[in-house]
């Protein structure tokens, strides 16, 4: 997990003296004077804020989409027309749909604000000589500062002291343990953001101890400000919004092609300019989708209502299409599918057999302690409870950097015992003993090279692991000091874990059923993430670590995600150069965090996922937060977003297959009927009836089989699918045209009425053929609402021509016998349907 810039390694690899002088800082601390001229040169310690829009501006800058500059465009053509009512529904439309899409948007967007507030502080800094608390934006750099337990860290810092001194940066690099820091300088080499161990980040929080530090990054400099200023630059537009942009622009050009050609046409051959307008107009509006908008947001509406049944809130509409688009699922480790909890796990001799006796002192130890209470400790007093009345303590010997452990010296009835818990490798250099199967060796090299490949051999399977040692001494005294920690007999070791989940083993099958792969992600190291895996049941099939992909150019990253689960010691833009190697291959990515982060890259997948204890930034930018501790609601909500897409679809595909083949129709007769084969305004009339009839869809079930894969906007297919089913209405038309017109030559006005109720008919009544790949009626249902809404409107449009209504419009009452053969016309045209799409898909898949 390289980090971004080299500053902070190049002051990891020096001593503080040379840190304070590279910095021009005494060891007394800046005077006010030299803070103020760096301060005015440097700026405050403040994250830099986007540009931001006036509230007019950001609700204007949703109308840019392709597909609202069309319904705008129709609906003006619409009210020139004088058909205020459809100008007035269509314009209805795009103002709830842009309203939805503006105050989603609007509310997400106070999310920088709260990033910037989240680290609002004081910090205690030393000024002359003198510590003084002040606001963290005040600090420059070079301030000397002074931290200690639960304080906030206000900028990148190089520590300068410290005393028993741990960081909690889990939020910033996800590492499930504290992090100890020293003054001590590092290699100077590629080394981790999680392995500067003389180094403390902004945004970060003090478990235990104290230090004073000298500051050497601020504001938008530092790797939490870096991280702010990624969330504030414009947001990367989602698989499902650049699929409604292809669309749109799709029905734009074929809209343009077809008004140019039937206004210029028919103008020219048969010198009807005005006419000739109005009805390229009102087959623009009848080409126009008017409905996706409020198709797409009560079906996005709908299924977040259902998914927040089941603990999953949904903050951003367009995400649930995209939630059941998505085929990889790129996950963070700590608290995301851990439960960012340590807890006790194994308690060993060093043979590695279980033992009580570990336990108990461990148990010891952690329970009389005065020092660094820190989660380790924690761990063992919440394990069990062990039975310590037989013994008192006597002193301690508190933990430090250099011997890297710490001992409790306590008496029982005959004895002083003393017990010894820390790094296995210090504490092997005071043992000259181990104990195994109750019986006392001598600890040669031989044991010791056992007692070590048992701890690398617990290291390996991802454990954090002490090591616990004891010494029997007599009563007479009551002090002891570090030089007693000698002669130690070894006991065996103590190991932590920050465990799964619950529930998430049975999630990963269920994922895997519905097309989606996991990824992990994380600042940690691959070792744990590879246990994590182990436990989960998740199946690696590679590793990569943070430092080796800088060596990848993009398109060997590209290669190199697909073979690879593991993603260890990944800084917040490494994670994002994975998400968009996935996204350029083709994938639905979906990013699921929940520390600062993880912020980037949610914000760059294309639906990001939080969950419930998450960090609040994390949770601002999700699009989804699982309000559950359970991760089953992950599947149950993919279903629902799949439902959602595949809903929206329906429409798309029906209007590509039927009223697209009408319009298409339209412009082919104008080349040999000497009148229009339908005027504007009936145009018009067809067009509204035929919208109110789809306004069930989102009412609508989808059949199990579109839920079981991943389903993603495929212009392809829909151009595939327009080409096949367009031209097969278009064929039933001109049927239509030439029975009406060649055989029964019947008036222009019959002719109009004729085409009218077999045209919406057919079009109305496809949606029960196009919904379901199976035999519809039969083997699939549409929903009732959907049922009596066809059926209603095919029923008004075949009754208005025998009204009054009928007479206003321009029609003129059919014969029984040319109803009969337009009734089965339409009949004729579904079974075609049917047979066509049944033969469409034994070739083309969604």
């Amino acid at each position: 997990m390289p980090l971004a810039g080299a500053g902070l390694i190049e002051y990891a690899g020096i001593e503080p003296s040379d840190a304070l002088k590279r910095l021009n800082t005494p060891s007394e601390g800046l005077s006010e004077e030299e803070v103020l001229r760096r301060l005015k040169e440097q700026g405050y310690n403040v994250f830099a804020k986007k540009s931001e829009l006036n509230i007019f501006s950001e609700l204007l800058s949703h109308f840019k989409s392709p597909l609202i500059i069309i319904l705008l465009f129709a609906s003006g053509i619409s009210a020139y027309l004088g058909e205020i009512v459809d100008a007035v529904i269509i314009g209805t439309l795009i103002l709830v749909s842009v309203a939805l899409d503006f105050f989603e948007e609007h509310n997400a967007g106070e999310s920088v604000k709260k990033l910037i507030s989240s680290v609002k502080a004081t910090a205690t800094v030393i000024r002359g000589s003198q510590k003084i608390e002040i606001k963290a934006s005040d600090i420059c750099t070079g301030d000397l500062i002074f931290l200690s337990s639960g304080n906030l860290v206000p900028a990148d810092a190089r520590i300068i002291s410290a005393r028993d001194f741990f960081v909690n940066q889990s939020a910033l690099t996800g590492e499930s343990f504290p992090c100890e820091k020293t003054e001590a300088k590092v290699p100077l080499q590629n080394t981790p953001l999680s392995e500067l161990t003389n180094i403390i980040f902004a945004g970060t929080n003090v478990i235990s101890g104290s230090a004073t530090a000298v500051v050497v990054r601020t504001g938008g400099k530092t790797e939490f400000g870096g991280i702010a200023s990624s969330l504030s630059r414009a947001p990367e537009k989602s698989e499902f919004e650049l699929g409604i942009t292809s669309f749109g622009y799709l029905v734009m050009r074929i809209m343009l092609f077809l008004v140019l050609f039937i206004f210029l046409f028919n103008s020219i051959v048969n010198n009807r300019v005005l006419e000739s307008f109005m009805f390229a107009v009102a087959i623009a509006v009848g080409l126009t989708p008017e409905l996706l908008p409020m198709i797409m947001s009560v079906t996005m509406a709908r299924g977040s209502l259902n998914m927040a049944g089941k603990g999953v809130i949904v903050k951003k509409l367009a995400s649930i299409p995209n939630f059941g688009s998505m085929d990889v699922l790129c996950t963070d480790k700590t608290g995301t599918i851990t439960e960012d909890r340590i807890e006790l796990v194994r308690y060993t001799d060093v043979s590695g057999r279980d033992s009580e006796r570990v336990l108990q002192c461990a148990y010891l130890n952690s329970f009389h302690q005065t020092g660094i209470k820190n989660p380790l400790d924690e761990a063992v007093l919440n394990f069990r409870r062990t039975p310590i009345d037989s013994y008192r303590k006597v002193d301690e010997i508190p933990f430090d950097f250099f011997r890297k452990r710490m001992s409790i010296v306590v008496a029982d009835r005959k004895w002083h015992l003393m017990i010894t818990k820390g790094a296995p490798e210090e504490v092997f250099k005071c043992c000259t003993a181990y104990r195994c199967n109750s019986r006392l060796l001598p600890f040669n090299m031989k044991a010791h090279k056992n007692a070590t490949e048992q701890y690398h051999d617990l290291s390996a399977q991802g454990y954090r692991v002490l090591a616990i040692a004891t010494k029997r001494l007599s009563r007479k005294k009551k002090t002891y000091s570090r030089e007693d920690e000698s002669g130690l007999e070894l006991q065996g070791f103590v190991a932590f874990f920050d465990p799964a989940k619950r529930g998430i083993r049975n999630v990963l099958p269920q994922l895997s059923e519905i097309g989606v792969e996991i990824k992990i992600i994380t600042g940690d190291n691959e070792l744990v993430t590879e246990k994590v895996c182990r436990e989960i049941g998740l199946s690696v099939k590679g590793i990569l670590l943070g430092e080796e992909i800088d060596a990848l150019t993009d398109d060997a990253l590209r290669e190199r995600v697909e073979r690879t689960t593991i993603f260890a010691r990944f800084s917040p833009d490494e994670k994002n150069r994975v998400i968009h190697a996935l996204k350029s291959n083709g994938h639905v990515v979906g990013y699921m965090g929940d520390g600062i982060n993880d912020a980037p890259s949610l914000k760059a997948s294309d639906v990001g996922i939080s969950v419930n204890n998450a960090v609040d930034v994390a949770k601002e930018y999700a699009d989804i937060v699982l309000t559950h501790k359970s991760l089953r609601v992950l599947n149950e909500g993919i279903l629902e977003g799949r439902k959602a897409f595949g809903n929206t679809m329906k429409y798309i595909m029906i209007g590509l297959s039927s009223n697209f083949g009408n319009m298409f129709s339209a412009a082919g007769a104008i080349l040999f009927l000497p009148f229009l084969p339908m005027l504007p305004v009936q145009i018009l009339l067809n067009n509204f009836i035929y919208d109110f009839s789809q306004v069930t869809i989102p009412t609508d079930s989808v059949d199990y089989e579109w839920t079981k894969q991943p389903k993603r906007w495929n212009l392809r297919f829909i151009k595939r699918f327009m080409y096949v089913f367009g031209p097969i209405s278009s064929m039933f038309d001109f049927l239509t045209f030439f029975l009406l017109f060649s055989v029964l030559r019947v008036s222009a006005s019959a002719f109009q009425t004729g085409w009218f109720i077999e045209s919406l008919a057919t079009q109305t009544l496809v949606i029960h053929v196009i919904r379901t790949k199976k035999l519809p009626f039969i083997e699939s249902t549409a929903s009732k609402f959907l049922l009596i809404s066809t059926a209603l409107c095919v029923a008004l449009g075949w009754i208005i021509p025998y009204t009054r209504l009928g007479a206003f419009f321009g029609f003129e009452p059919l014969p029984a016998g040319i109803v009969a053969m337009l009734a089965a016309i339409v009949v004729t045209y579904l079974v075609a349907i049917e047979i066509t799409k049944r033969l469409f898909y034994r070739k083309n898949e969604f």
